[in-house]
């Protein structure tokens, strides 16, 4: 057996794949990976404050028949034994599921499971908690009345971002290498990019939703690892068809085959999965939005990278102005549409910001929000006619890195709301296209910054291949474990990048 305490091998570090490898060769067993995994929420919790909720009788008992399965030589599905949290949007059977909201009461049968979280029971995974969510999903950070403030885990003085900021923190320290998040605006790829993981918001309607969001169809679910390989295999896993969601698309499997060689495989796996490949590099979407130096460094990088592994590459804006208005109209629309049953009381207990945009959501009408459906149509004819020179379009996730914990937007930046920091994410949920947040280095303060790789609508194994290959060159640095320098003085493993312009 393996020895579980030692570096580089203790099981926390390992990817799906890796423990799928090990239990395959009878290394370790699921219930080893389950425990490591329990005991290493138990050690960061106090820290980041990634978790709502953390079920260990419950995991330790899907991991003991999982161990049983794979000792007989006959696991189920493709996620056997490996440990998955979830975010407290979805549904899951046996928990109750909050939302980040005090108005929420935990009492009830929660005898059903959201479909995505049905797929990872179907498929042997072991879900061993729930993470942290604002109030309803509603910004792009994560910090609600209900659970306090997500941290950081490079630093926890700064947001994890959000609105899956718990599940982004969890994956970078090692408490379960898979989770599933939503994204509404962003809310998959900000913290992935704040937390240096891997995050792929798909095709709408690539994974089912059930219950529909209250923000409608700019809600997605996806996949947040360690890197584009799990999330690959992640998503053959939690794309299957449900009918509960009348928007499902057909179901895609042979992504992960796609990337990696197996069934089904173009070809294209690896780093020369780019290769001929037209993509637009956008640095600042037509000087519309500044970008902090060294974030724009790391990417530029980025870019050489897939230049070098033979991409043509073209400095190009696609065709657009600021989307927010009509991004907000809806949001905020939204949000009024999931509080309207509310009595008196229970608005009191909403987050103060989350009543704000509540407010100006019942200001709109029919025809202002049909007008920004309009602009919102025109945004993806413009995206579709962009698409039909460019294969991939390559952005910073975010022109910044992570801030303050417990605030909306950086102090001093005189935004109002967090879509002023976040400009490259949610124009994607308006046009409902592929995108992916894939770490390129951090900062000087060491704080991580993710590059964006976007496609036209149906094209998530574009998005894959692309965000694969650069992994496979070395492009995408790790997640924090130990660098150079050791434990930080949280105790929390400080990330072994390389900090942009070094």
């Amino acid at each position: 057996m393996t020895d579980l305490t030692t570096e580089p091998t203790r099981l926390t570090d390992l990817t799906a794949r890796q423990l799928l490898a090990g239990y395959e060769r009878g290394d370790f067993s699921p219930l080893d990976a389950t425990r490591a995994v329990l005991d290493r929420i138990e050690a960061v919790q106090p820290l980041v404050n990634a978790f709502v909720r953390v079920d260990a009788e419950a995991a330790l008992a899907q991991a003991e028949a999982s161990t049983a399965r794979w000792h007989g030589r006959e696991p189920r599905g493709l996620l056997d034994g490996v440990p998955v949290s979830v975010k407290d949007i979805f549904l899951q059977r046996g928990s109750p599921t909050l939302r980040g909201s005090r108005t929420v009461r935990a009492e009830g049968a929660w005898d059903e499971d959201a479909p995505a979280v049905a797929r990872l029971r179907e498929h042997g995974a072991v879900l061993v908690g729930k993470t942290t969510t604002p109030e309803f999903g509603w910004k792009g950070v994560t910090d609600s009345p209900l659970s306090g403030v997500t941290r950081n885990p490079y630093d926890p003085s700064r947001t994890s971002g959000g609105s899956s900021g718990g599940s982004a923190a969890a994956v970078a320290l090692g408490a379960g290498p898979l989770s599933i998040g939503t994204d509404g605006g962003g809310s998959v790829r900000i913290p992935a990019s704040f937390c240096g993981i891997f995050g792929f918001k798909p095709t709408y309607g690539r994974v089912p939703l059930y219950p529909s969001s209250p923000f409608g169809t700019l809600a997605h679910a996806g996949p947040m690892t360690r890197d584009a390989a799990d999330a690959a295999l992640l998503m053959d896993v939690i794309s299957g068809a449900d009918w509960r969601d009348w928007s499902q698309l057909a179901p895609a499997p042979g992504l992960y085959a796609a990337l990696t060689g197996g069934a089904g495989s173009t070809g294209a796996e690896g780093a020369g999965a780019v290769k001929g490949l037209r993509i637009a590099y956008s640095p600042t979407f037509g000087n519309q939005v500044p970008v902090r130096p060294a974030v724009a460094s790391a990417v530029r990088r980025a870019v050489g990278r897939l230049a070098e592994l033979g991409a043509y590459i073209e400095e190009a804006d696609p065709d657009i102005t600021d989307p927010v208005e009509a991004f907000h109209t809806l949001w905020f629309s939204g949000a009024a549409r999931l509080v309207e049953p509310f009595g008196a009381e229970q608005r009191r207990l909403l987050d103060p910001g989350l009543r704000e945009i509540v407010a100006l959501g019942e200001r709109y009408s029919a025809l202002d929000y049909l007008a920004a459906v309009d602009a919102r149509m025109e945004l993806g004819r413009r995206f579709g006619r962009f698409h039909e020179s460019y294969d991939l379009l390559v952005t910073p996730t975010l022109p910044i890195t992570a801030f303050e914990a417990g605030r909306e937007t950086p102090r001093g930046s005189g935004q109002r709301r967090w879509t002023g920091w976040t400009p490259f994410t949610y124009p994607f949920n308006l046009t409902q296209q592929p995108a992916a947040s894939v770490p390129c280095g951090v900062d000087e303060d060491g704080l991580p910054i993710g590059v964006q790789l976007v496609a036209a609508r149906h094209a998530d194994a574009l998005v894959l291949r692309a965000a694969h290959a650069l992994y496979e060159s070395g492009a995408a640095p790790g997640i924090p474990g130990p660098g150079p320098s050791g434990p930080g003085p949280t105790g929390i493993p400080g990330p072994g990048a390389t900090p942009a312009g070094s």
